[in-house]
């Protein structure tokens, strides 16, 4: 592979968005780069500034922060737009991962892209990556859904939906519907390839591996501990 000289981060006069992953367990999972934007920026949008100050204290970052979460992202679109047309350099972060892959930030990329700013998305922490590369399933065609739907009738319709689809579901999952979910796949797609990814990064990661039948027959023995990220794949589909 060549490597190439990186290109310099547009003028301060210009209005910026950098997206800016931050880890989703192991702190040395933040890169180089992410830091150096953190350092760097005017105005750190955070899901959690609590969270975020932790994370900014552990790197000696000292930066202003405003809150930008799923309750305020309409309320606070016209503050960030505002920043973006003085020319300042804005790094929004979510509590874990990366911004706007099931965290919020899709809705203000969006707009600052329609009022013509520029934005930045820098590589770095996913849990859906990071799952899907160690999971041992078909990488080629994959299917991201998120977080389904809390009421149940709408989770087993997508379900019912999607379990004739090609390649790898990927579904993200709380430890409070993780054994719902379990009964689900086995309902609805017993023989399908599973697996379970939990605490991911962190120091009881753990990946369980096996048939949707075979792990809800086995499903007393599962820790039930931090979020999931829950694989599918049906052979032959």
């Amino acid at each position: 592979m060549n490597h190439s000289t990186p290109s310099p981060d547009p003028s301060p006069q210009c209005g910026l968005l950098y997206l800016v992953p931050t880890p989703i367990g192991n702190l040395e999972d933040i890169t180089l780069r992410a830091l150096r934007v953190l350092k760097e920026c005017d105005l750190i949008l955070a899901e959690d500034t609590r969270h975020t100050g932790h994370l900014l204290k552990h790197f000696e970052i000292s930066k202003p922060m405003l809150s930008y979460h799923k309750f305020n992202e309409a309320a606070r679109e016209g503050q960030v737009l505002d920043r973006l047309k003085d020319g300042k350099q804005l790094a929004l972060v979510t509590d874990a991962g990366t911004p706007g892959i099931s965290d919020p930030g899709q809705r203000i990329v969006a707009e600052a892209l329609a009022s013509g700013f520029q934005v930045q998305s820098l590589p770095g922490a996913c849990a859906l990556t990071t799952a899907l590369s160690g999971s041992g399933l078909p990488t080629d065609t994959v299917h991201f859904f998120g977080f389904l739907d809390r009421k149940s009738a709408r989770r087993r319709r997508k379900l019912t939906a999607c379990r004739d689809m090609d390649g790898t579901l990927v579904f993200y999952e709380s430890p409070h519907r993780i054994l719902k979910l379990l009964e689900e796949l086995n309902d609805l797609m017993p023989d399908a390839d599973v697996v379970l990814a939990r605490e991911l990064t962190k120091k009881f990661e753990q990946y369980v591996r096996g048939k949707a039948a075979d792990l809800w027959a086995g499903h007393a023995q599962l820790r039930i501990k931090g979020e999931f990220v829950v694989l599918v794949h049906q052979p032959g589909v």
